[in-house]
């Protein structure tokens, strides 16, 4: 499959009288954008706000974060099984917005009151300490700030949040359609060198099975008691990856992280040059017995045996447990003669001195760290704060005290800033030990 990803810089972003893109600028009519959110009694109110990248400015009850994009040549549609049918994605050209990002920030209490499943959201400091260490906060963000309806059950808030971002991700991307782009960037497997070493990434994603939303979709299915799934990595950037939109947390990616992995990017650009990009493996974790977390790794092996690896980029999604099932595909994938890079955050405690991983195999010998999730954090009060109340809620779990959104702020770890713990390399600092 052949993907033309073609780019519409944004470096401003205006709230006036029309809908256009022209020379890098997005000039918006809030009330024609927004006009088809308020027919959905799911949605009490929304309306749209801009915050800059170094503003001192705090978003707040972020859920999700989604680049706009849109499909203007080839079969399908963005987010499919979402906007539209189940119909296969990652060929054509596909136009994007980068430079900028929709926000999607809600105000939502759930009706799950206690475990895992408890609906949570999280913030993003646009300045200091909090904008170092998330990599949105580089982006002109457009927020979709929402109020929805009392008494939603989760998987109806989801999808009222879900849609209500994606329409207007479209309808951003639709202002582009038969203009001429900055640059094209063309993604393509095959016709590789075959003396170059062939490459596959696996991709470990954290699901539940008896939740409301597993936390990952795939063409809108979330994905539950899955074994391997072999995933074109074009079907990323086409948006076929989705997440659960009522449980923002700093080590989930969003939607902006599948549709610019930074592990898929990098494979794509090495393709040819330094090594064979074989394709993607979407591997499910998070078993409830050691039993199933064998029959995951050995499954998973074998898939990246048939696709004729010959060397595995092993990356994870998650926390607790799901680790176990990454260690021993690293442990099958070594044993089977598939040499692993294991690509892993670390844990380490709020000082940095207790484990930093919570399972160990000996095969695991190779690997990089994008650095700590635990980690205390002091946030300056902004000067504005973005989001559908004024305040939040640093604890996760229902009826947690309730705190200013304009005031200082001490974290006892970086999961509660969007994008602020790096699961998949995205930062730019780099240190190397052999």
């Amino acid at each position: 499959m052949r993907l033309e990803l073609a780019e519409f810089p944004v470096n401003e972003i205006i709230l006036g009288s029309e809908n256009r893109y022209r020379s890098a600028t997005l000039e918006l009519n809030q009330d024609e954008l927004l006009g088809g959110l308020h027919q959905d009694k799911r949605i009490e109110n929304a309306k749209l706000a801009v915050v800059l990248p170094g503003e001192c400015a705090r978003i707040t009850h972020i859920r999700d974060i989604v680049e706009p994009r849109i499909k203007v040549r080839g079969q399908g549609q963005v987010f499919p099984g979402i906007l539209g049918s189940v119909t296969p994605v990652g060929e054509g050209r596909t136009h994007r917005l980068s430079g900028m990002a929709v926000v999607a920030a809600a105000e939502y209490e759930g009706t799950i009151r206690a475990g895992t499943a408890v609906q949570r959201s999280a913030i993003l400091d646009m300045w200091g300490p909090g904008a170092e260490i998330s990599h949105f906060s580089s982006l002109i963000q457009l927020v979709l700030i929402l109020r929805l309806a009392k008494g939603l059950a989760e998987i109806d808030a989801h999808t009222a949040i879900q849609q209500a971002e994606y329409q207007l991700a479209f309808q951003l991307a639709k202002l582009t359609t038969g203009l001429k782009p900055s640059a094209v960037e063309v993604f393509e497997l095959g016709e590789a060198d075959p003396l170059l070493p062939s490459i596959v990434l696996i991709q470990g994603c954290l699901t539940h099975s008896g939740h409301p939303h597993s936390n990952l979709a795939y063409y809108g299915l979330p994905i539950r008691d899955s074994l391997a799934t072999l995933v074109h990595p074009n079907e990323l950037l086409d948006g076929a990856m989705t997440v659960d939109t009522t449980r923002g947390i700093g080590y989930y990616p969003t939607t902006w992280d599948w549709q610019n992995h930074p592990l898929v990017m990098g494979l794509y650009r090495s393709h040819r040059k330094q090594l064979n990009f074989v394709g993607m493996i979407v591997e499910r974790i998070r078993f409830e017995t050691h039993h199933g977390k064998e029959v995951i790794a050995q499954n998973t092996m074998r898939m990246a045996k048939a696709l004729h690896a010959e060397g595995a980029l092993v990356s994870w999604l998650g926390s607790g447990n799901a680790f176990v099932d990454v260690m021993l595909t690293v442990q099958a994938c070594e044993r089977a003669g598939i040499k692993t890079v294991l690509v892993t955050y670390e844990y380490g405690g709020k000082d940095g001195v207790d484990s930093p991983l919570l399972y160990y195999v000996p095969e695991a010998n190779a690997v990089i760290s994008t650095g700590s999730r635990d980690r205390w954090l002091e946030l300056p009060p902004p000067d504005r704060a973005v989001g559908p109340n004024e305040s939040i809620q640093i604890l996760t779990y229902p009826g947690s005290p309730l705190i200013p959104a304009q005031s200082s702020l001490t974290l006892d770890a970086r999961e509660m800033i969007i994008g602020g713990v790096d699961i998949w390399g995205r930062g730019y600092r780099t240190c190397v030990a052999y």
